[in-house]
């Protein structure tokens, strides 16, 4: 029996010379690895370039809670992602936000806010004019949400540090490594008060950017169990450097 559901692209890996492994976040199933053929046939209905990371598909699918790997029958873009594809900040950006996710979402139920939230960001970032560089900063701060961890930006005073252990700031330096001195916390006050509608009219140097979104990795290390460093980082930051 064949089952529609929508999915977010993840990641994709080699299994074999004619089929690979894709996993994607589902709107019905949570998570889930399919089987692909990497080539595509004259009269085959799942088109491998459809699989790329954060692309959003709607997807026939046999789904057995019994075999790991499920199989998809047919696929189709749900919404088109030109230039996502075409701009090189926006696919670098693409690259490293469905690194993350595919580190931090583990097999599990679904989740229809997060899936919601999901599929709304690659639309915020397909279409953004102005702003872009700020992206990623906006999607990690509020995905943090969804696991329970969101920092307390209530929280803020003048000359205050945040605390990435607590999750809040505070006025009393922390005893231990994991915080950010009185300039990062400013920095990191403003980008709570972010989003993707007003990103456009934040502005930060290239090395406030650079330190911000490690501190904000840190903190996932932190407050995420078994959340390991993001190897398309350096590549997302080269790009910001050759801008």
């Amino acid at each position: 029996m064949l089952l529609k559901t929508r999915g977010i692209v993840l990641h994709s890996v080699p299994y074999s010379d004619k089929y690979g492994i894709v996993h994607v976040y589902t709107e019905d199933f949570g998570r889930v690895s399919y089987m692909v053929a990497r080539s595509r046939g004259k009269k085959s209905r799942v088109a491998p370039s459809l699989f790329m990371p954060l692309t959003v598909v709607e997807m026939d699918v046999e789904h057995l809670n019994t075999r790991e790997i499920q199989r998809i029958r047919e696929t189709r873009l749900c919404f088109p992602v030109n230039d996502t594809g075409a701009n090189p900040v926006k696919n670098c950006i693409a690259l490293f936000v469905a690194e993350v996710l595919f580190r931090i979402i583990r097999p599990k139920e679904p989740d229809a806010k997060l899936f919601n939230y999901l599929c709304d960001s690659v639309r915020w970032l397909e279409l953004a004019r102005n702003g872009v560089a700020n992206f990623h900063l906006v999607f990690l701060i509020q995905l943090v949400q969804f696991f329970g961890v969101a920092p307390d930006g209530a929280s803020y005073m003048a000359d205050s540090f945040f605390d990435l252990v607590n999750g809040s700031f505070t006025l009393v330096q922390p005893e231990h490594n994991h915080y950010l001195d009185r300039a990062e916390s400013v920095i990191f006050s403003r980008l709570l008060r972010m989003s993707y509608a007003n990103m456009e009219l934040f502005a930060f140097s290239r090395p406030e950017r650079q330190n911000i979104i490690s501190r904000i990795l840190e903190y996932y290390r932190i407050h995420i169990s078994d959340f390991h460093d993001i190897k398309s980082l350096a590549v997302l930051q080269g790009i910001f450097d050759a801008l």
